[in-house]
C-alpha cells in the first residue's frame, strides 16, 4: 500500500497520514495529504488568520503538542514563523508552513504548492532567492 505522509521539520517529521487508494490516482492533478497526526493540528488560513472555505486556497498551519518551540538562536525568523494561536489553549502557537491547500468537496486537503519560491531537493530545502542573492 502507497502512504503519503506530509511533513516539516518544525514538527516531529511527519504531519499527516494518508494511505492512497485508486480513486486518489483518479483526480485530476490532486494531491491528497490525508489527516493530522495525533499529536498536531492543522488549520487552513488566509491573510487575516480566519479559516477558508471548502474550494479555496489558504496556507497551512500547523499546531499542538508535536510543534517544535522555535528556531534555535534565531528571534526574529522564530516570530514571523511561529505565530499565536488564536484556536487553541492560552499560550499555543501555529506555525506558518508556507504550504498551500485547499479542502475539497468531500474534506480532503489537497497540497497545491507554495507561497514562496522554496522547493526541495532530496529533502533539503532550497531558497531560490538565497541562490540569486549569490
Amino acid at each position: 500500500q502507497l502512504v503519503n505522509m506530509y511533513g516539516i521539520t518544525e514538527t516531529t517529521v511527519h504531519v499527516t497520514y494518508r494511505p492512497l487508494s485508486l480513486a486518489d490516482l483518479e483526480r485530476e492533478a490532486s494531491s491528497p495529504i490525508g489527516e493530522p497526526i495525533a499529536d498536531l493540528s492543522w488549520y487552513l488560513l488566509d491573510g487575516d488568520l480566519n479559516p477558508v472555505p471548502k474550494g479555496c486556497v489558504g496556507e497551512l498551519y500547523v499546531g499542538r503538542a508535536g510543534l517544535a518551540r522555535g528556531y534555535l538562536k534565531r528571534g526574529e525568523l522564530t516570530a514571523t514563523r511561529f505565530v499565536p494561536d488564536p484556536f487553541g489553549a492560552e499560550g499555543g502557537r501555529l506555525y506558518r508552513t508556507g504550504d498551500l491547500a485547499r479542502y475539497q468537496a468531500d474534506g480532503v486537503i489537497e497540497y497545491i504548492g507554495r507561497i514562496d519560491h522554496q522547493l526541495k531537493i532530496r529533502g533539503f530545502r532550497v531558497e531560490l532567492g538565497e541562490i540569486e542573492a549569490r
